[in-house]
């Protein structure tokens, strides 16, 4: 059996992992490398998800290519609970036509069938692909390539990152058609539900991908042309990630702080550094480095510690005295210039801190 575990995602929902067990995960991968090399060569050009050499940032560029080429009506199509739904006797017909070895067969089939054990119980599966073992992506990716051919014979232009797909049209009566004809393949063909709240025609200020969203180029001489920003919502999570890290009863030293500043930092610019991001960085980075300072006051706790520590870092000793003992709160001080002068950008650095600027630029 694999073990169910609940995950929380957007919107207080939550998603269903599937976790093989040790030996099934390294049984999983080997296959995994040895089917790849049966699909990768015939997969379509415009799939960039779980694929080598392919990522997001080739997926949006393609994306932002259509719009600025004047294909901006945008069918978005959410399947609904896709991993959940996919069939196994399609999956297993698509895998026959390619793979012949009989006991490769056999492992997927009965990795598909296993039981999931969720709450002491055991819950017998005749759809889904289980999401968290090795080999869901690559199964994922052979029954929607069957939808890659679709959207290809019709001369479709589209973009598809797993199950996250667009399909970019000159006009509305063409993004209709285009919509309704997908419409029918998915249900009859894949036997794919799709979600009718989240699914219509989009224009691109209407329209986010993979985390970006769309904004007209205000210029003059440029006319009907876009370009990438991060959509609010990737906005809100990033700073609810460092302010975590950066929370004073986390309990962290201040090089573990720095340090997981760092990991979340270069993960996330560099997933949206082609983004126009520039501007609010810089504006992230002050509140970030008082919440910095916030950390350090808060860690010298006593009145003493904190007078004996600012007489150290150059205040003199009347003002010492009576910042140490003020009845401010820690964050109203943090942003306050007796910890603006003292705890500087160039102290934060000696200690590893590196701007959020300063990484978009070295990235």
């Amino acid at each position: 059996p694999i073990r169910g575990k609940e995950i929380p995602k957007g919107g207080g929902k939550t998603r269903l992992l599937g976790i093989p067990t040790a030996i099934d995960r390294m049984l999983q991968q080997a296959v995994t490398r040895v089917v790849m090399m049966h699909y990768e060569t015939n997969f379509s050009t415009y799939s960039y998800g779980f694929r080598p050499t392919r990522n997001t940032q080739q997926a949006v560029g393609k994306a932002l290519s259509y719009i600025n080429s004047d294909y901006q009506h945008i069918v978005e199509i959410d399947l609904k609970e896709f991993f959940d739904r996919v069939d196994h006797t399609l999956l297993l017909q698509l895998l026959y036509r390619k793979i012949k070895c009989k006991h490769t067969m056999c492992l997927i089939r009965r990795w598909l069938r296993a039981p999931l054990l969720k709450d002491g119980k055991l819950h017998k599966r005749r759809i889904g692909v289980p999401q968290g073992s090795p080999i869901s992506p690559l199964l994922s990716n052979i029954v929607l390539h069957e939808l890659d051919l679709k959207m290809e014979q019709l001369g479709l232009r589209f973009v598809r990152y797993a199950d996250d797909f667009s399909i970019y049209c000159k006009t509305k009566a063409e993004a209709r058609k285009a919509g309704n004809t997908i419409y029918v393949f998915l249900r009859d063909k894949l036997k794919l539900p799709i979600n009718r709240d989240k699914s219509g025609i989009r224009r691109p200020v209407n329209f986010q991908i993979l985390g970006f969203a769309f904004v007209p180029i205000y210029k003059k001489g440029i006319k009907g042309k876009y370009q990438l920003i991060v959509a609010e919502k990737r906005w809100k999570s990033f700073k609810a990630k460092l302010k975590e890290v950066t929370r004073k009863t986390t309990p962290m030293s201040f090089d573990e702080r720095i340090q997981k500043l760092l990991e979340i930092q270069r993960g996330w610019i560099n997933n949206f550094k082609y983004a126009n991001i520039l501007t609010k960085l810089e504006k992230l980075d002050g509140w970030l480095r008082n919440r910095l300072r916030y950390c350090i006051w808060h860690h010298w706790k006593k009145p003493e510690r904190k007078r004996k520590n600012l007489i150290r870092l150059g205040v003199d000793l009347d003002h010492a005295y009576a910042w140490s003992r003020s009845r401010m709160g820690g964050w109203a001080i943090a942003q306050s210039p007796i910890l603006g002068t003292t705890i500087t950008i160039e102290r934060l650095q000696k200690r590893g801190y590196i701007a959020l600027s300063d990484m978009y630029y070295q990235l």
